[in-house]
């Protein structure tokens, strides 16, 4: 872990800012998970969005349709307060069960670049306000993690990491695609008795992978890969016990 990181680890914007593409290395969570085919593969971005929980989890809605209002915030307010991990959310979204592609499984809001596009990370923020309706000036995005393939669908990722200085009301505004938003406490999912490994989908093996189930919510697969190897780069991982299995329901 880097010092940049390390100084920041307490204050979770602060270390999220910190990040720098070769301190986060992904080759060791998405190997032998399939290769893309180069010539047809997509480039696509994620968001992902944390923020203080007292403040943007108002502003989550726990149903397919509807919203509430987003706390007042100070607009005149140069530098965010100092937030520990445990008390930051992250914003996740759970597809809808009819897709092709990851049915009914959590994810992070994004998709694919667009012509219209200027780069990767305004992809992902535009995608992220086609799915949750949220007010993209609310947001401070920070430099864009490494690459990495997602087999299954053919797409080579771009997370891009960011802070919710200002919440705003979020809900599924496409309810083709996703069935809810909301947001995932931190605190929860780095909590050991939360934590989890999947070896099996529909009893076939396949290879280990991490899991988070929080809430009523099983968080697996390329969503859980990311938060995983974001949480064990920021050094906020807590020791926790890999032989706790789950099969996802799917």
């Amino acid at each position: 872990m880097s010092d940049a990181v390390g100084r920041g680890a307490q204050d979770a914007r602060a270390a999220l800012a910190g990040l720098a593409g070769p301190i986060v290395d992904w080759r060791r969570m998405t190997e032998a998970r399939g290769a893309l085919e180069p010539a047809s593969a997509r480039r696509s971005a994620v968001l992902m969005l944390f923020g203080p929980t007292r403040d943007a989890a108002t502003a989550t809605s726990a149903t397919a349709t509807s919203a509430t209002a987003a706390p007042a915030t100070s607009a005149a307010s140069a530098t965010p307060a100092a937030v520990t991990p445990e008390d930051t959310g992250v914003l996740l979204l759970r597809r809808a069960a009819t897709l092709r592609h990851h049915p009914g499984q959590i994810g992070f809001p994004g998709g694919g670049l667009e012509p219209g596009d200027t780069d990767l990370s305004a992809t992902a923020v535009r995608e992220a306000v086609e799915e949750t309706g949220l007010d993209p000036g609310g947001l401070e995005l920070f430099a864009p993690l490494p690459e990495l393939p997602l087999a299954i669908s053919n797409n080579l990722v771009t997370p891009v990491p960011a802070w919710w200085r200002h919440p705003s009301p979020v809900h599924a505004a496409d309810v083709a695609e996703t069935a809810e938003v909301f947001f995932a406490s931190v605190g929860d999912l780095l909590d050991p008795a939360n934590r989890r490994n999947v070896e099996r989908v529909r009893g076939q093996r396949i290879p280990r992978m991490p899991a988070f189930d929080v809430d009523g919510h099983l968080i697996w697969g390329f969503t859980a890969i990311l938060l995983s190897g974001l949480f064990d780069t920021l050094g906020w991982t807590r020791e926790w016990d890999a032989a706790r299995l789950i099969e996802p329901d799917v």
